[in-house]
C-alpha cells in the first residue's frame, strides 16, 4: 500500500480528528533544545490551531502552524 504524502491539508485533517483530546507536544526550539508538553487541542483554525497546557502550574494557551508539523518543528503524539 502506498503511503499518503504530508500535506497541509492531511496534517490539518488529523488534528481536527485529534480536537479536544490530551496529547503530548514535542517542540523543537532550535540549538538541540526540544520541549515537551502535555496540552489538549483547543481550537483549530484555518492556518493554525491553538493548544491549552494541561499543566497545573503552566496554564497557557500556545498557537502553531500546520508548517510547523510539516517541516518537523512540532511533532504530536497522542498517548
Amino acid at each position: 500500500m502506498k503511503k499518503m504524502p504530508n500535506t497541509v491539508e492531511n496534517i490539518k485533517q488529523k488534528i481536527m480528528m485529534l480536537k479536544g483530546q490530551e496529547v503530548n507536544l514535542y517542540i523543537n526550539r532550535g540549538r538541540r533544545k526540544i520541549s515537551s508538553l502535555r496540552a489538549r487541542i483547543e481550537d483549530v483554525y484555518n492556518s493554525v490551531f491553538t493548544v491549552k497546557s494541561c499543566s497545573t502550574d503552566i496554564n497557557s494557551v500556545y498557537t502553531y502552524s500546520y508548517n510547523d508539523i510539516l517541516c518537523g518543528e512540532v511533532k504530536i503524539s497522542n498517548d
